[in-house]
Parts: structure tokens; C-alpha cells; sequence
């Protein structure tokens, strides 16, 4: 292992994440089973003070080529894809030593994604932090074959069957907002699968992503080849995934804009698309609903992790006739969202990732404001750091740019309807179908979500993310799932036989 500028940091019992000798972490990638360096860097910052967090590796597109010759390699010449007790105790272990570092990662998580402590104890870290365990635990029991039973044909026996097996290599691109899961809810299904894997962080959040690699590469029996880590801002190493005949997967979570180039260059190769892409999520309150509760769940959902979250129901849609009560509601419980101190516990919501960021959301509901929309609270820019005031808008065009398009920031809108019918067809106006929520009395409840077209709903507040959840959207939303056996089954393939037994 080369050293470079690095040194490791040991400590009682638990193995240490690599640091740099000064202040700052410099992150090495992981590529061949080898971690490295590369002769040019970028910077990360902590978005809630502006601060230098530290330094990722600047991957050329040959470096992304040498990752994907590897993961090519370790496919075809190990026994990775065929092994299943070998996978089975790498999961075990990945799953060991992100417990035994969760708190390093903690405050890594804090620190660059500008998450809270609190959420760090749910979806930034602890949640996912359990997906390498379910995977363990279900693939031994997981079904790799299907007897389809005999036939008789042309006078002969046949037997058929079905067996499953990996995709290949998959090129994996991660978005910035929740890097832990998305990175392991990526890379720990396919290496179940037995795929090899080429995993490019995103920028913002990239010394995140390359702590992972370090950790799999120190303290895992994964063969070298199996996983690889890259970072980059070129946008060219990104082309070298969906482009190459290596890929035979990609799997890309981030914007629906990306997404549809990332389909178009992967169509030169015919290689197969998992896209989990954007949302303009709903949440209806139905007329028998608990108002209060909805409007909490309401100011909790949109500010949680600022609004940086493809799920969020950025969209409340309320009984005409309850409008202003619900709304006045919503504004209290919004203004009572402490920001600030990410690593204060006391803190619910954090920063925008980057100014780039917040002058985009700022834009959007300054042209929703010129468009007649009202503000009702927020609205401001809030420094240091990149953090934006909890918005609360009304009096807005459901086929406005604000209540169509996805803002990424804490931007609620709320839009009124006329009965049941109209909910649906509101939340139903959408490009997009990735998530949504119902209030109200529970049979009703279900059977309004049913109508609503999207691939995950939330009834009176009940969670859905977890391993076992298969997460995705409808329409432009995405293709495919994440997580659960659904996850799984996205990395294989299926190989149809039929032999003649007599």
C-alpha cells in the first residue's frame, strides 16, 4: 500500500479512517484492489460553514477505463460471480466495519454533506449502514434457479429450467444528497448478485464515497477488481461508464435531465439503464384527516436535509375549504425548524450542498413570487454556510415552473382542491412519479394513494425506506428498483434452459 501523503491513524479497537498528516483528509480511490492518488485534486467544503473539508482525487477518463478493465477482469477470470459463500462473508464484513466506524463516518457525513447529527441517525447513515446485513443474511436462501417442470415435445422428454445469474460490470453514479445510501444501496446489491462494480462518487460529497473504498479495501477479503472507487468533476470519466462495452449496467441516481443522457449514451452499447431520477412528490390531506399532524409531517418532510431529498413531498394539496386553517399551521410549524450547528444535536435542518445550489432555488421562487405565487414565510438566503430559510408558498399554478419542476431546497407549496377526484389528478399532474403521502381516515387514505401514480406512498406518516423496501419510481421518475429482493433481481439475468431427458 503506498503511502503518498497519507498515514494511518490507529486506534483501540476500531479500525481508522485514513487521514492526511495535516488538518484536512485527502482521499485516495480505490482501483484494482490498489488505493491511489492522483496527480491533480479538488476540494471539498463543508456547506454549512463554507470551511476546507479536504481534498478528492482528480480521476482522469483513463483512470475510470483502468477501473473498468479491472471490474472487467475480476468478472470473468475470478470466481466472484459463482461464489456465494465468499460474497455472503464480504457483505458480513463491510456491514463489521461500517458499524465499528459508523461514528468516524459520522462526522465525515456531517461535515461534507452538511447533514445533522440527527439524520445521520437515520437515512444519512445508520439507516444504510443495515443494507449490507439484509443482503448477508437473504442471499444464502435467495433462489438462483426455477424448476419450470417436463414437457412433452415431438415425441421426446424435456426438462426446463431457469437460472439466474449476475448482470457483469456496473458502472454506478451517485448523487450528492445522501451519499452513504446511495452508495451502498448501489454496491451492495450487485456484489450480492456477484456483479463487479465501478462506483464514481459525486463531487460534493466525494471524500464520503472514497472512506468507503479505504474500508473495503483494508478490512474485506473482496478480490481486487470487484469494487472500484473513483472521484472526479470531469464529466468525461461519467461518459467513460455509460459508454464503455465493458458496462453491462449502469445505475445512475440524480436528476431526470441526466438521466435521460445518460439513457441516449448508453444506447450506442445497448447496455441496460437503472435510473433513480427526480420527483415533485404530493402530499394530499384529505377533509377527516388529523390537521395537525399533516401539517407537522408537512414542515418535517421539506426541511429535512433542506428540501435535498428526490422523495420530499414538496407539494401539499388540502381541501379548498381548510386551506387557510392548514396553511396557518404549516407556517407555525415551519418557523419553529432550528438550523445551524450541524453537529449540534438540537439542529432539524441543514444546509443547501453548494451556493450553486441555493441561487437556483432562490431563482425559482423569486419567479414564482413575479408570478403571482404568495410567500407566506422564508424565502431568504441565511449565512454563513449555504443554508436557505423553511419557504411556505401559496396562491400557485399547479402548472407553474414551481409546482412542476423539482427545487431540491425546503420550498413547500400548497395547492388547494375540491374533492377527492381533483387530489388525485393534482398529484397525478406530474412528469414525475417517484413518491407521495395521504392523510386522512385509513381505508380512504389507501384508497386514494392506490390512484395516485407513483412507486412509493406514504399513508398517515408510515416509512417506507428501509433494506427490505424496494424504492423507484413511475413515468420519469425512473426505471427500476432499489433495495428489497426487487434490488436484488436488478443485477441479474435470467438463462432459460431445456434439455431432452428421453
Amino acid at each position: 500500500m503506498s503511502a503518498h501523503d497519507t498515514t494511518i491513524v490507529t486506534g483501540v479497537g476500531e479500525q481508522q479512517l485514513r487521514k492526511p498528516s495535516g488538518e484536512h483528509i485527502r482521499g485516495l480511490m480505490l482501483i484494482d484492489g490498489q488505493l491511489v492518488a492522483a496527480p491533480e485534486s479538488f476540494a471539498s467544503v463543508n456547506p454549512a460553514t463554507g470551511g476546507l473539508v479536504g481534498y478528492a482525487p482528480e480521476a482522469t477518463p483513463m483512470d475510470a477505463q483502468r477501473a473498468v478493465a479491472a471490474a472487467r477482469r475480476a468478472f470473468d477470470s475470478t470466481d466472484w460471480a459463482t461464489n456465494t459463500e465468499l460474497r455472503t462473508r464480504c457483505l458480513d464484513q463491510i456491514h463489521k466495519v461500517l458499524v465499528e466506524n459508523s461514528e468516524k463516518l459520522r462526522k465525515l457525513t456531517i461535515a461534507e454533506a452538511g447533514a445533522t447529527r440527527g439524520s445521520t441517525e437515520g437515512p444519512q447513515l445508520d439507516t444504510p449502514i443495515g443494507i449490507p446485513r439484509y443482503y448477508a443474511d437473504l442471499l444464502p436462501n435467495y433462489p438462483m434457479s426455477e424448476d419450470l417442470g417436463e414437457v412433452d415435445f415431438a415425441g421426446m422428454r424435456h426438462t426446463r429450467w431457469v437460472e439466474k445469474e449476475p448482470v457483469g460490470v456496473v458502472g454506478a453514479i451517485i448523487a450528492y444528497n445522501y451519499p452513504n445510501q446511495l452508495a451502498l444501496a448501489k454496491l451492495i446489491p450487485a456484489l450480492a448478485a456477484g456483479c463487479t462494480v465501478v462506483l464514481k462518487a459525486a463531487p460534493d460529497t466525494s471524500l464520503i464515497t472514497l472512506a468507503l473504498g479505504e474500508l473495503i479495501a483494508e478490512y474485506t477479503d473482496i478480490p481486487a477488481g470487484v469494487v472500484n472507487i473513483i472521484s472526479s468533476t470531469d464529466p468525461e470519466v461519467g461518459t467513460v461508464l455509460t459508454t464503455s462495452p465493458d458496462v453491462d449496467l449502469i445505475t445512475f441516481t440524480g436528476s431526470t435531465a441526466t438521466g435521460r443522457k445518460i439513457m441516449a449514451a448508453a444506447s450506442g452499447t445497448i447496455k441496460r439503464v437503472f435510473l433513480e431520477l427526480g420527483g415533485k412528490s404530493a402530499m394530499i390531506v384529505l377533509d377527516d384527516a388529523d390537521l395537525a399532524t399533516a401539517a407537522m409531517m408537512a414542515s418535517f418532510m421539506i426541511t429535512h436535509h433542506a428540501g435535498q431529498g428526490c422523495a420530499i413531498t414538496s407539494r401539499m394539496l388540502v381541501p379548498r375549504q381548510r386551506h387557510d386553517q392548514i396553511v396557518d399551521l404549516v407556517k407555525q410549524n415551519m418557523e419553529m425548524v432550528t438550523y445551524g450547528d450541524t453537529d449540534d444535536p438540537a439542529t432539524y435542518m441543514g444546509p443547501l450542498i453548494n451556493e450553486k445550489q441555493r441561487d437556483k432555488v432562490d431563482g425559482m421562487v423569486k419567479r414564482a413570487i413575479e408570478d403571482g405565487a404568495t410567500l407566506v414565510t422564508g424565502g431568504t438566503k441565511i449565512d454563513p454556510g449555504f443554508f436557505y430559510a423553511p419557504t411556505l408558498l401559496i396562491n400557485v399554478d399547479p402548472d407553474s415552473e414551481i409546482a412542476q419542476e423539482e427545487v431540491f431546497g425546503p420550498v413547500l407549496i400548497v395547492i388547494p382542491y375540491e374533492d377527492d377526484d381533483d387530489a388525485v389528478r393534482i398529484a397525478n399532474n406530474s412528469i414525475f412519479g417517484l413518491s407521495g403521502a395521504v392523510f386522512g381516515g385509513h381505508e380512504r387514505a389507501v384508497a386514494v394513494a392506490r390512484r395516485v401514480r407513483t412507486g412509493t406512498l406514504s399513508i398517515n406518516g408510515g416509512n417506507y425506506a428501509g433494506p427490505d423496501c424496494p424504492f423507484g419510481g413511475y413515468k420519469q421518475s425512473g426505471i427500476g428498483r432499489e433495495l428489497g429482493v426487487a434490488g436484488l433481481e436488478e443485477f441479474l439475468e435470467r438463462k432459460t434452459f431445456a434439455a431432452v431427458i428421453g
